[in-house]
This record gives structure tokens, C-alpha cells and sequence, in this order.
């Protein structure tokens, strides 16, 4: 294991109960409480009806693969070097928003568009648990 101090997220006001709900294993997404569209990341404001009121609502943690890239030469070195290869995607979630984040428990290149995915979680630091993927059960 690297013992190098790897970077993470800093939770701020508007993305505190995102990160609030990873430590607690749930994916946390809003949602407008007027339209009821999904979003994510958070916005102050619906993209769909400019609705200031939003709520923070449990997603199914269910998607599929839009997007990804392999990484096979880790920048920082020196941080990452121990992790390559790794898979960064894109994820599609089941509630119609998108969602960046590793796969784990799969072989890099077997990675494809469409594969169905569930989030899973792991602990980066004791203050910050991420959310990653890996390929859903049947």
C-alpha cells in the first residue's frame, strides 16, 4: 500500500449531505421538490424549471457505463503508482442523472458501454468514504 497521502474531495455547504450520505453508505442525489427532476451535482437551482427548492433523496446506487478511460500511467506518480491500471468512468444512474467514479472488482479492459453497474463504497480517509462502482450482481 502507497503510504503517500492520496488527494480527496473537500465536502463544502452544498455538497455536505452527498458526502455526509457515502460515509453512511447511501448515495445521496437532490431532487427539485417542484418538477421532481433528479440532479447531480447539486445546483442551487432545477436545470428544468429554475426551482430553488430541492430536497436530498437516497438513489438506488443502480446505473450503467456511459463512459471511462483505463489508466495506465498514474499522474502523480509517485501518489498513484501502486493503484494502475484503474478504471474512470462515467456513470449513467438509474435516476437519469450522471455520476463520476472508479470501477473496482472488474478487469479493467473488460470494462464496456452499457454494463450494468451498483455503487459500492470505500474508505479514502476517516472523515471521506467514495463512491465507486462494480459490476452489478445478475
Amino acid at each position: 500500500m502507497n503510504q503517500m497521502l492520496k488527494p480527496v474531495p473537500a465536502p463544502d455547504a452544498d455538497s455536505r449531505p452527498f458526502w455526509d450520505g457515502c460515509r453512511d453508505h447511501k448515495l445521496m442525489v437532490q431532487r427539485c421538490t417542484e418538477c421532481e427532476t433528479f440532479r447531480f451535482p447539486p445546483h442551487r437551482f432545477c436545470p428544468h424549471c429554475r426551482s430553488e427548492q430541492r430536497e436530498w433523496v437516497e438513489a438506488s446506487g443502480k446505473g450503467e457505463v456511459f463512459s471511462w478511460i483505463v489508466v495506465v500511467h498514474p499522474v502523480p506518480r509517485e501518489v498513484y503508482a501502486g493503484d494502475v491500471p484503474y478504471v474512470v468512468s462515467l456513470i449513467n444512474l438509474d435516476e437519469g442523472v450522471r455520476i463520476v467514479s472508479n470501477i473496482i472488482d472488474c478487469d479493467p479492459h473488460a470494462v464496456e458501454a452499457g454494463m450494468r453497474v451498483e455503487v459500492a463504497f470505500q474508505p479514502a480517509r476517516d472523515d471521506i468514504v467514495l463512491p465507486v462502482f462494480r459490476p452489478a450482481k445478475g
